[in-house]
């Protein structure tokens, strides 16, 4: 088929377009140019580029002009975060492609009230990203069912992968808590410690998205959720991290005010988002329907990405991995 993906340089087209191009099909990607993959592949030799500034594009409304010259079979939309422009592409589709895979998320759901959740326990979501995609994943569902563009959406948990940091055992970005960790020292943890995050590495991410394609009359009018098999909580992740370095977690338990009075305002505000949402997910209908079988567990995907900032002299713990 002649797949165009959307937004194919990132975290998820890494490793999905050279597995597209392995099972033979023809790969167009679009994206702004500004940047390459996060790992080389000789595949990407084989995939036609097309440089485009989608924001811009959506205000002038000819975006969806451009995907459909390019007759495409199917597009995997990796990039859109309005309901608006979910629904410009697929009005200007309807008709001229075969099926449209969206790249949502866990974040259309809400803090947890039932674990674990599924396509259709999770609570309302919070936050205007999670409202959007929801929003999104809702049309998508609601224009196959009326016979309309075939879609399915795709809801990735924190995605992991070399070349980049990972969502760390207190729910942001701080470095801070990687050399804290591998120093032995006293991490302040906000909460109770037991807050749930579900990473996914992002190579299964891709496997699901190809799998989607492949099996498109399983995957029509659905959404799936896309993780790891199993999901960390704050206390065991952060054990299990500073093992990596020879140490042993020593967590100490603070108040969210507290947390904040000591912490980067951008760091715990991401740690806010993070744990009070607090998920744990199912894969039972992506398994069951596309035949998912993601290969890493959280904690091995997260290692993968933590081994490659300190290979790269990104990240500067205390000490080194022992693993």
């Amino acid at each position: 088929m002649r797949v165009v993906v959307i937004g194919g340089s990132g975290h998820i087209g890494t490793f999905l377009v050279p597995r597209l191009v392995r099972a033979g099909h023809e790969v167009i990607n679009i994206s702004r140019g500004s940047r390459t993959a996060y790992a080389e592949a000789p595949e990407w030799h084989h995939v036609r580029q097309v440089v485009a500034d989608r924001e811009q594009e959506d205000r002038e409304g000819t975006f969806g002009d451009r995907v459909a010259r390019l007759e495409p079979d199917a597009v995997i939309d990796l990039v859109c975060f309005t309901l608006d422009s979910a629904t410009a592409l697929v009005e200007r589709l309807r008709g001229e492609a075969g099926h449209l895979v969206h790249c949502g998320s866990v974040w259309r759901h809400g803090p947890a009230d039932k674990l674990p959740i599924s396509e259709a326990t999770g609570t309302p979501p919070v936050g205007e990203y999670g409202i959007q995609k929801d929003r999104i994943a809702r049309m998508l569902k609601e224009e196959t069912a009326s016979g309309g563009l075939v879609t399915t959406s795709l809801h990735p948990g924190h995605i992991v992968g070399p070349g980049w940091h990972p969502i760390g055992p207190l729910g942001s970005l701080d470095p801070a808590v990687w050399y804290t960790l591998s120093a032995g020292q006293s991490l302040k943890v906000p909460g109770s410690g037991v807050e749930l995050m579900h990473h996914v590495h992002a190579d299964d991410v891709a496997q699901a998205f190809e799998r989607a394609v492949e099996h498109r009359d399983a995957a029509a009018g659905e959404d799936f959720t896309i993780v790891a098999p199993t999901a960390l909580n704050v206390r065991g992740y952060a054990r299990i991290a500073a093992g990596w370095f020879g140490r042993t977690a020593s967590l100490e338990p603070v108040t969210w005010e507290e947390f904040r009075s000591i912490t980067a305002p951008e760091h715990a505000e991401a740690s806010w988002e993070h744990l009070h949402r607090s998920q744990c997910l199912t894969i039972e209908k992506a398994r069951t329907l596309l035949g998912y079988a993601p290969r890493y567990e959280p904690e091995a995907a997260v290692l993968e990405s933590v081994r490659w900032l300190i290979g790269h002299e990104e990240l500067k713990p205390a000490g080194p991995l022992v693993v």
